[in-house]
């Protein structure tokens, strides 16, 4: 290991796979391996090749990657108990993988020697050693792996340091300190990291946490702090249990708070955290530190009227610098400050203290209060602002509308009709449509009425549908709130309907998102 101040170990390809919820292909695995390596990654852990034919294929596929920088590594465990290793299936696996690093894990813990393993604390010893030298003496770089180390070192400093020393014995490039259950405060792991180091101070030290205490990233840098120089980790923090260190956390840590510069392109950080969240079906977490689409939102007025003057009076970084934008949030905490950017964003003119800015900031207080929220409904409350300074130009003009459901006793399936009429420039359109539901009629029903006099309104698409029970107390007379979002396959906007009928409300905010489309087409 070079000069680097500390290196990216990345094991999100297997680690992470181990959280419930988080399944990946094979094809998945390469996809995101050749992004982790576009992103300056050292070390991609690609899986375990003695634990299913999946990792195995993996390895087979992953020799034809072109990687610029990352190292793979392959995962695995020691030599089994009374076996030598040159004898030891799994440990051939890991050499078959034909990677340039292995990973091995070991037994730091007396506990898990003696009560798991059913062995010596000598033969576990000759284990670690004699794998890693094997390992090593095929021209692998091996890093050691000290599962429960932290544990171990708490029950037994003598034994748990031993195991480190017959790593290191062997030949390992580093000595991977495992908070494997989680459970070790940030002043231990500094405490125990600089107890390793002073007592094998020419190897390297890494660390790997787990987020049980939802300490893993403060356990990762209070290592960094103790001499640790490599950090491993997942994206999103995914992996067992409450999962692994999130690396899109620590990266932007060491890098920018800690001055310690760890990737080329850190502003490329967000796009890669989405990317590993859809390629494995997950959906993004808005508050995530750093790249979640709330990081840097501000919604209060006060707060809003301060970024817009000194940016950094509410944001600790710049958020272009790990690919994200700061937000402007518009609620009832909202003040003029909050109106005045989405105006601007919008490209509508609106002066400070002017009466049409006030009575914007009047209005949205006024529907927030009745239920509405416009926070997710970008899409209203452009119509709003727009309707407020005059700019709002009438595409149609609905008379009424009219939706039935019908069930049949005899097997038949429920049939739900909707009937929409309007007109466009004076000239009347009736349309009748049937759906899987009240509400896709109604959609289907409005689009078909439109479509002679719009037919753009054919690549808009509605993407999600979300309903939202205000005040429950009031069991089925219940006020409802329905967000909905639409797209036109390059822009996607949200709009927002409350009222007592769930019917109702869906129908306010379909309107909305078919209205606010027109809208920009008419403008434009």
């Amino acid at each position: 290991m070079s000069a680097k101040p500390v290196f990216l170990y990345d094991t999100t390809l297997r680690d992470g796979t181990q959280g419930e919820g988080f399944q990946l292909s094979g094809l998945d695995k390469l996809r995101i391996a050749q992004r982790l390596d576009d992103f300056g990654i050292d070390y991609i852990e690609g899986g375990w090749p003695g634990s299913n034919p999946k990792d195995i294929e993996f390895f087979r596929e992953a020799k034809k990657l072109k990687l610029k920088h990352a190292k793979l590594a392959a995962f695995g465990s020691t030599r089994r108990a009374d076996l030598p290793v040159e004898e030891d299936p799994q440990v051939r696996l890991l050499l078959e993988a034909e990677t340039p690093v292995v990973t091995i894990f070991g037994k730091s813990w007396e506990l898990q020697v003696t009560e798991v393993l059913r062995t010596t604390v000598e033969e576990n010893q000759a284990m670690i050693r004699d794998t890693v030298a094997h390992l090593v003496k095929h021209g692998r770089e091996v890093m050691y792996d000290a599962e429960h180390f932290f544990d171990g070192y708490k029950d037994s400093p003598a034994h748990a340091l031993a195991t480190l020393k017959a790593a290191a014995d062997g030949g390992a490039a580093c000595l991977v300190l495992c908070d494997t259950n989680g459970g070790t405060l940030p002043a231990e792991i500094v405490e125990i990291c600089e107890a390793v180091r002073n007592y094998l101070p020419q190897t390297a030290m890494g660390i790997h946490t787990h987020n049980d205490c939802e300490l893993a990233v403060a356990n990762a840098i209070a290592a960094v702090r103790a001499g640790a120089t490599q950090v491993q980790g997942t994206i999103n923090g995914y992996g067992e249990r409450t999962g692994n260190c999130n690396l899109t956390s620590v990266i932007p840590i060491l890098q920018l708070k800690m001055d310690m510069p760890v990737v080329p392109h850190l502003e490329q950080l967000r796009d890669l955290s989405y990317f590993v969240d859809d390629v494995s079906n997950n959906p993004h977490f808005a508050r995530a530190a750093f790249i979640g689409r709330t990081a840097f939102a501000h919604k209060g007025g006060m707060h809003v009227n301060a970024v817009q003057k000194l940016a950094r009076s509410y944001e600790h970084i710049v958020p272009g610098s790990v690919g994200n934008s700061q937000n402007i949030l518009v609620s009832e905490l909202s003040g003029q400050s909050n109106i005045l950017v989405k105006a601007d964003e919008l490209g509508l003119p609106l002066e400070k203290g002017s009466p049409e800015a006030s009575a914007i900031l009047r209005r949205v207080k006024e529907l927030e209060n009745d239920g509405y929220s416009y926070e997710a409904a970008g899409g209203s409350l452009e119509l709003l602002i727009r309707r407020e300074l005059g700019s709002y130009v009438k595409t149609f003009d609905l008379k009424e509308y009219h939706s039935t459901f019908r069930q049949y006793r005899d097997g038949h399936p429920p049939i739900c009709e909707a009937t929409v009429k309007l007109s466009v420039d004076g000239t009347a359109e009736l349309t009748v449509a049937e759906g899987h539901g009240v509400v896709n009629a109604l959609d289907l029903a409005l689009r078909k009425a439109l479509l002679p006099f719009y037919p753009e309104i054919a690549g808009v698409s509605l993407v999600d549908y979300k309903v939202r029970i205000l005040d429950g107390h009031d069991a089925t007379a219940a006020k409802t709130r329905v967000l909905i979002v639409s797209t036109d396959g390059e822009n996607s906007w949200g709009t927002v309907g409350v009222s007592d009928s769930i019917i109702e409300a869906s129908w306010l905010a379909l309107v909305d998102g078919i209205d606010l489309f027109l809208q920009r087409r008419k403008i434009v």
